[in-house]
């Protein structure tokens, strides 16, 4: 085991002469291998040891009983040893987190504040690494996302993760170490514990090497990621002019191309996301221009690319949140909106109100609109739609729906084919619109 551990930390150069290690420190089967491994490599490696503890106070007694048999392991082991306690579900409620997203947050940087100068060791396993593939696979991810968990990410290492679960078991149980058992780990209500419980054990009745297999894919998948960061640094820098503006990016493969506009989205405090990049990558090659939030749209004119932020909207632009019920519409339609759990029989146009991304809202029509309309194979521009099926005496006076994603719904022409309904919906929500 220990030889195992030693090989990771020297092949991502995790540790160097003299580094200060704070061990991660739950109490349960990973971090106790991790802690009691590197207290037993640290006259080899050169390094000191100690430890941190976050009590979530979210199982009660069980969780101050982690806590103490965190503290009583490094009072036998004589390292150093950091605590503190927190309301996680208080702090979830209040920054509308999840409860796992809260803690882990919290956790990170409570470690944060107390490694300063020094490396956060986290007792993530091969395990770990797999679940986190499938998960971002089933969920929908670019390579970084099958990349897994990184080794190394700026102070924070992870000597354990070339190592599995049952390797570090068998570890424990080799030296009677005993451990905590978190119980919310055998619940099935958490969706990585899901994974673990059915989708891995199928899969590692298919490939009894499993963890070996997606540790290795994860390594390649990590090179290969790092080259095309890297040429996709090369060419934004070689397409930045001196404005800001992207010059000669429809030169490059589609890859480095999607990278790049990641990157001006996000130096421009954007969100960036597979559609959105995908619509810019369209314009990029062909030119046009996408409307990305209110006042705030992308541009691609003679092989430039650039983000274009106007001061207002139209004068006769409008925009409110989307409410359940009644919504006025310019004082001269009135769109309600009704949620249900069942299909209605209706004519309106209903859709899958699960699948509306963030908070959405009414407005008028804006340049630079692009949508999937159900049941067609291609995306169209709004300008192209409505010279097709709408008079021009009627287009300024129509309703249009968008959340996060972008636009979704158009009255007279129809919805986007991301809020289709479909056999998995659960909440329907019916549009109405009427004059008023």
């Amino acid at each position: 085991m220990f030889e195992q551990i030693l090989k990771t930390i020297q092949k991502f150069n995790m540790l160097e002469r003299g580094d200060n290690v704070v061990v991660g420190l739950s109490g349960g089967a990973d971090s106790v291998c991790l802690l009691l491994s590197l207290c037993s490599l640290r006259d080899e490696l050169g390094i000191t040891v100690a430890a941190m503890h976050v009590n979530h106070c979210l199982r009660g007694a069980e969780s101050d009983s982690d806590e103490e048999f965190c503290r009583d392991l490094c009072s036998r082991l004589d390292i150093e040893f950091i605590s503190k306690r927190f309301d996680i579900n208080g702090i979830a409620a209040q920054t509308h987190k999840s409860v796992e997203q809260a803690a882990r947050d919290v956790r990170y940087d409570f470690f944060a504040k107390n490694s300063i100068n020094k490396k956060i060791a986290t007792a993530h396993n091969a395990n770990d690494n797999a679940e986190t593939i499938i998960f971002n696979l089933t969920r929908g991810t670019g390579l970084k996302g099958i990349c897994g968990i990184p080794p190394v990410r700026d102070n924070i290492i992870r000597p354990l993760i070339e190592t599995s679960r049952e390797q570090i078991e068998a570890f424990l149980a080799g030296r009677s170490q005993p451990y905590v058992t978190d119980s919310t780990n055998l619940s099935d209500d958490y969706t990585r514990n899901k994974l673990r419980h059915y989708v891995i054990p199928v899969l590692a009745s298919i490939n009894s090497g499993l963890y070996r297999t997606i540790t290795a894919d994860s390594d390649n998948f990590r090179m290969d990621n790092s080259y095309i960061e890297m040429q996709s640094q090369n060419a934004y820098v070689k397409c930045l002019g001196t404005d800001g503006r992207l010059s000669g990016l429809a030169d490059f493969h589609q890859a480095i191309r999607h990278r790049c506009i990641a990157k001006l989205l996000s130096e421009h405090h954007i969100e960036p996301d597979n559609k959105k990049i995908s619509d810019i990558d369209y314009i990029c090659i062909n030119g046009g221009k996408i409307n990305l939030s209110k006042n705030v749209y992308i541009i691609s004119k003679s092989g430039i690319l650039y983000i274009e932020i106007l001061n207002k909207p139209a004068d006769d632009y409008f925009e409110i949140p989307l409410s359940e019920g009644e919504n006025n519409f310019k004082n001269i339609k009135k769109i309600t909106v009704r949620l249900t759990k069942e299909m209605p029989q209706t004519d309106n146009a209903v859709i899958d109100a699960g699948k509306i991304v963030s908070d959405a809202y009414l407005h008028s029509r804006r340049s630079g609109d692009r949508i999937r309309l159900n049941k067609k194979g291609f995306t169209s521009s709004v300008k192209k739609l409505l010279n097709e099926k709408i008079p021009s005496s009627q287009r300024n006076s129509l309703c249009f729906l968008s959340d996060k994603e972008g636009l979704f719904y158009i009255e007279n022409i129809g919805y986007s084919q991301r809020v289709a309904v479909s056999e998995s919906t659960e909440n329907y929500m019916e549009i109405i619109v009427s004059n008023l």
